[in-house]
């Protein structure tokens, strides 16, 4: 018995340290790096490297506008923070959420250009584990859909109850925001602009597991289960392919039909599951996040045409 007892406890330390060994790279999120201000945070790849000027040139001129820190408290006790660009009193307002282990400025200077192009405002939120933000663990779009609605209650309360408010988001930040469209919004919500997201935390993790060449139908159990235990929270909660099938505002989708993290197909199958007043923007030789960049014109013209 008491053989049996230790082999018991080796087996349970050893599933104990595997889960923790596929929990810290998937959801776990170290404390950051405070970056200089005269550094610009460009991802990293070949394919940002011909656009490196623009983006940057994006981060210039957003670092140079008048902005206002604001800071809530999620549902769960974290101090969450944002950074609001006011283009003119009364304007729509763009909630902006940024991508998978990303930054408010990395992934969103440009959309606070293009924001402004609109004649629209833009909030910018740091997610939680993200820039100023507290939390340690991201979700994929669980608990931040709950961010993303608590962004919404402040900006109602704030500016009142004429306010307009455009959920936007790129990468996760856009399953995000498609997560948030299935849940009880407020009439001030007017639109959603999801940018390269994925149908789901499980698809795009066992995407990314396949493109690695790991077998995804053996480890992605183990990656929910290291969720539950280390997280307290389970992957398939949530995803934006079902919650975008109640959407009850207009959805403008985008990807770059060249992006190799979040498969473009993914745009187009939440695109065909809207219901609700919709536009698909797709772009020819556009990486992950790109569609923007390759295709200004084009994009700005296609959000005119879905949030009139």
């Amino acid at each position: 018995m008491k053989t049996l007892l230790i082999v018991l406890a080796c087996a349970a330390l050893l599933l104990f340290a595997l889960l923790g060994g596929m929990f810290l790279p998937v959801f776990y999120a170290p404390r950051r790096r405070i970056r200089p201000k005269e550094e610009y945070p460009i991802p990293a790849g070949k394919i940002y490297k011909p656009h490196r000027a623009v983006m940057t040139q994006w981060m210039k001129e957003t670092r140079a506008m008048p902005v206002e820190e604001v800071c809530i408290t999620s549902f769960d006790g974290l101090k969450l923070y944002a950074s609001y660009y006011e283009n003119e009193p009364g304007a729509v307002i763009e909630l902006m959420f940024h991508g998978y282990r990303g930054s408010a400025e990395r992934d969103l200077c440009g959309g606070v250009q293009r924001a402004f192009a609109l004649g629209r405002s833009a909030f910018v939120v740091d997610q939680r584990t993200a820039g100023r933000s507290e939390g340690r663990v991201i979700t994929f779009g669980i608990r931040e859909r709950r961010d993303c609605l608590a962004w919404v209650d402040y900006l109602v309360e704030r500016f009142g109850p004429e306010v307009r408010i455009i959920l936007t988001g790129i990468s996760m930040g856009a399953a995000t925001v498609l997560m948030a469209s299935g849940m009880d919004l407020p009439g001030q919500v007017v639109g959603v602009i999801a940018d390269c997201g994925y149908t789901s935390p499980k698809e795009i993790i066992c995407t990314v597991m396949r493109r690695l060449k790991l077998p995804a139908k053996l480890l992605y159990p183990l990656v929910r289960l290291s969720a539950r235990v280390f997280g307290g929270f389970d992957i398939e909660e949530a995803s934006a392919l079902e919650a975008v099938k109640r959407c009850p505002v207009p959805v403008f989708f985008a990807h770059g039909e060249a992006d190799d993290f979040v498969p473009c197909e993914m745009s187009r199958v939440n695109y065909e599951a809207c219901p609700a007043p919709k536009k698909l923007l797709t772009v020819p030789g556009a990486g992950h996040g790109l569609a923007y960049v390759l295709a200004p014109e084009e994009y700005l013209a296609a959000l005119r045409e879905i949030h009139k």
